[in-house]
C-alpha cells in the first residue's frame, strides 16, 4: 500500500500515533545501511543532514557545525545513498538557512524534486553562544535566516521540524508555522566520540518544559519531541517523556545510529575472538614452525 508522505498525510499519522500513546520516534541516516536499518525498527521520520556522514566515519557530530565541506551539497550527495533504499518512512534534509550560497526557494524545490518531504535547520547557529554566537548574529548569519528557511518550508507544504534551544526560538519557529519543534539539548553524550561533558537528564525536563509551554502559545496544534545532551538512550527519552506534558517523542541521531553501530560491531568482534582453535591444529603449527627453526639452523652451520 502507498504511504501518503505529503505533509498533511505525515501529520495525520503523527497525531493518531499519539491518540494511541505512541511516541513520533525520528531518527538520523548518515549512510545508506543507518536507513534500512531505522526503518525496519519502524521510526517514524528520517533526516539527512552533513553531521551523519562525519558521525558515521568515526568524527564528532560537532564536525558538521564547521567549514569542513559543503553542508547542503553534503545533503544532496546523501540524498542518493539514502532515498532509493527508503520503502516508507518520509525523508527530511538537513538545510544550512545561513547558507548566503543559496537561493532559498530553489533550494528547497530542488529538495523536494529529489523526494525529501521535509527540512530540518542543520547546522544551526543554535548551537553557538557567547561571543561566537553574537558574532553570527551581527554579521549576517543569525537564527532568523533558520527561521526564515523554515517559514519558507511551511509555504511550500513541506514539512518542518526545526531545532530549538530556548523559549524564545520556540516561539519563533512556531510563529513560522513548524510543524513539529525539537527541543534541542546540546550534543549527545556517550560512546568513543560522544560529548564528555552535558546537562543532567532533571535539567532537561525543566527546559524542554518551558520550550514546549512557549512553542504552544503561540501554536497549541505544533508537535514537540525532544533531542540531544544526556538523552542518548531509550530509558532517558522515556524519563523525559514521563516528566514532561505534552512531549510527544524522541529525535535521535548519534543514539539511533553511531551508539548502536559502535556496540554491535565491537561486541561481534569480541565473539569472533573468542573463538578457540582445536588442540590438534595449534600442537601441528607450533611442530612445523620448530622444523623450519630447525632447517634454518642446519643450513645457517
Amino acid at each position: 500500500m502507498k504511504v501518503d508522505n505529503s505533509r498533511q498525510g505525515i501529520l495525520k499519522r503523527f497525531r493518531e500515533q499519539i491518540a494511541r500513546g505512541e511516541p513520533i520516534i525520528g531518527g538520523g541516516a548518515g549512510t545508506g545501511l543507518s536507513a534500512v536499518s531505522e526503518e525496519a525498527g519502524g521510526i517514524d521520520l528520517l533526516i539527512v543532514y552533513n553531521s551523519g556522514r562525519y558521525r558515521m566515519a568515526g568524527r564528532g557530530s560537532s564536525a558538521g557545525l564547521l567549514a569542513y565541506g559543503n553542508a547542503n551539497q553534503i545533503v544532496k550527495e546523501m540524498a542518493y545513498e539514502v532515498l532509493p533504499v527508503v520503502k516508507k518512512t518520509p525523508v527530511l534534509a538537513g538545510v544550512n538557512g545561513t547558507d548566503p550560497f543559496i537561493i532559498p526557494r530553489l533550494f528547497l524545490e530542488e529538495l523536494r524534486t529529489l523526494g525529501f518531504a521535509g527540512i530540518q535547520n542543520f547546522p544551526t547557529v543554535g548551537l553557538f553562544d557567547g561571543d561566537m554566537r553574537q558574532a553570527f548574529e551581527e554579521t549576517g548569519m543569525s537564527y532568523q535566516l533558520e527561521v526564515d528557511i523554515i517559514r519558507l518550508g511551511r509555504a511550500l507544504d513541506m514539512l518542518t521540524t526545526p531545532y530549538v534551544f530556548n523559549p524564545s526560538e520556540a516561539e519563533r519557529m512556531a510563529d513560522a508555522g513548524a510543524d513539529l519543534i525539537v527541543a534541542h539539548m546540546g550534543v549527545t553524550t556517550g560512546g568513543s566520540i560522544g560529548a564528555k561533558s552535558s546537562k543532567t537528564l532533571d535539567d532537561c525536563v525543566a527546559r524542554i518544559q518551558r520550550i514546549s509551554d512557549a512553542a504552544r502559545s503561540v501554536n497549541p496544534e505544533v508537535l514537540v519531541i525532544c533531542h540531544g545532551g544526556p538523552i542518548s538512550e531509550p530509558p532517558d527519552a522515556e524519563y523525559i517523556i514521563s516528566k514532561c506534558r505534552g512531549v510527544d517523542g524522541f529525535y535521535g541521531a548519534s543514539s539511533v545510529e553511531r551508539l548502536p553501530a559502535e556496540r554491535a560491531i565491537a561486541d561481534q568482534i569480541r565473539r569472533f575472538k573468542g573463538i578457540r582453535l582445536p588442540a590438534r591444529a595449534r600442537a601441528g603449527s607450533r611442530a612445523k614452525a620448530s622444523k623450519a627453526r630447525t632447517a634454518r639452523k642446519a643450513s645457517a652451520r
